[in-house]
Order: C-alpha cells, then sequence, then structure tokens
C-alpha cells in the first residue's frame, strides 16, 4: 500500500515547473550534466526552494519486516562499511547527490533531524555521486552540517539495491534491522507527519 504525502501548493509548483527543477525526486538514470542543480549548498537550494513547504513523497511499507539492503559503500574515514554495521538502534537511510535538487533541500532537515533524536536515531546519509568523495566532501564543508556525516557510495549500490530508481529515497529500519517503511521523493523532515512516522518505531526502542 503507498500513501501519498500531498501539500496543495498550487503556485509554489507553477513556479517550479518554469524554474524546470523536479521537487519530489531526480531520476537515477538521468545524466548528472542533465541535472546539475544552480545551488551549491542546502542554504543555497533553500533560496530556490522554499525547505519544506512544498516537500511531496510516497510513504511505502510493502517492504517492511525485510532485511538491510547487504551493499557495501565508505565511510568518511575512507573504510568500507554495511549498512548492517549500524545494527543496535533504529536507522534511516537517506539516498541522496550533489546534482539533485530536492536531495539537497532535504539535507539541512535530516541534520535537525540527525541532532535532534541522536539518542534514539543514526541518520546515514549516503552520496550516489559517481566521483565519490571528490565532489561530496567540498559540499559538505560549504554546508557545515552538525551531525550528518560524507558518506558515499559511488558504485549506487544502495540505490540498485533499494530499488526505487529515483533520488532522494529514505528508508527507515528497526534496531534489529528491518525495514519499517520508506519514502520515495523528498519530505518535510521537520514537519508532523515525519515525527508521527518515526515515533512509533522510536518508541518501541
Amino acid at each position: 500500500m503507498i500513501l501519498e504525502f500531498f501539500v496543495p501548493f498550487v503556485m509554489r509548483t507553477v513556479l517550479f515547473m518554469i524554474l524546470g527543477l523536479n521537487l519530489t525526486a531526480c531520476d537515477r538514470d538521468s545524466s548528472e550534466a542533465g541535472q546539475e542543480f544552480a545551488g551549491t549548498n542546502a542554504e543555497e537550494a533553500g533560496k530556490v526552494i522554499e525547505s519544506g513547504k512544498a516537500m511531496v513523497g510516497k510513504l511505502d511499507i510493502s517492504q517492511r519486516g525485510t532485511a538491510m539492503v547487504g551493499t557495501s559503500f565508505q565511510a568518511p574515514d575512507g573504510s568500507t562499511v554495511q549498512l548492517s554495521d549500524f545494527i543496535g538502534k533504529p536507522l534511516l537511510v537517506n539516498i541522496w547527490a550533489t546534482w539533485c535538487g530536492p536531495c539537497i533541500v532535504e539535507m539541512p532537515m535530516l541534520d535537525n533531524l540527525a541532532a535532534h533524536e541522536k539518542s534514539r536515531l543514526k541518520v546515514l546519509v549516503v552520496s550516489q555521486d559517481i566521483q565519490g568523495a571528490e565532489k561530496v566532501i567540498p559540499f559538505f564543508e560549504r554546508s557545515e552540517f552538525e551531525e550528518l556525516e560524507p558518506y558515499v557510495d559511488p558504485e549506487n549500490g544502495l540505490s540498485f539495491g533499494f530499488g526505487s530508481g529515483v533520488m532522494p529515497t529514505t528508508v527507515l529500519y528497526d534496531a534489529q534491522g528491518k525495514e519499517v517503511w520508506r519514502v520515495i521523493g523528498a519530505m518535510d523532515w521537520d514537519g508532523a507527519k515525519a515525527a508521527a512516522l518515526l515515533e512509533e518505531t522510536l518508541a518501541e526502542d
């Protein structure tokens, strides 16, 4: 069953269409050159898209109870890790790219969430940029996030493993490493809907 979050800001939607920006998500298979985002960090992106006000995403619970994707990716220190390394506490995994406008808009909200819930939740953002750290580290340096760390997956293993075909895609796992739900597309992670969705799992652990 897929539930849709919809916020009827018609004027903003028209504006985004005029600007040629896909607010909801970016197609993983589209070329990066064709989707290079005008903003260079989350603050600049927010000047174009009003953060969180017209975020649309699809809540998907069809994979509930399935195990974590087993692909490997790179930690900030260059070591190889897997999602299973984080079992023991609920884990929110977000796949994104520096060329994806909606992904960039989500980042400060995910950073806020990571800071506010760090005792109960690990927030992991994993870039799918094929250039890896070369592209991602400068973005993080400009953005000065409080909690988020620059994990990278230049082979796009998580993207293919999740199978959504779009970014951002965000998956919540419980403390035992089982999927609870996923949001396909961008979402207002500062909002009440996100808090309600997370609370059921966080309250159990």
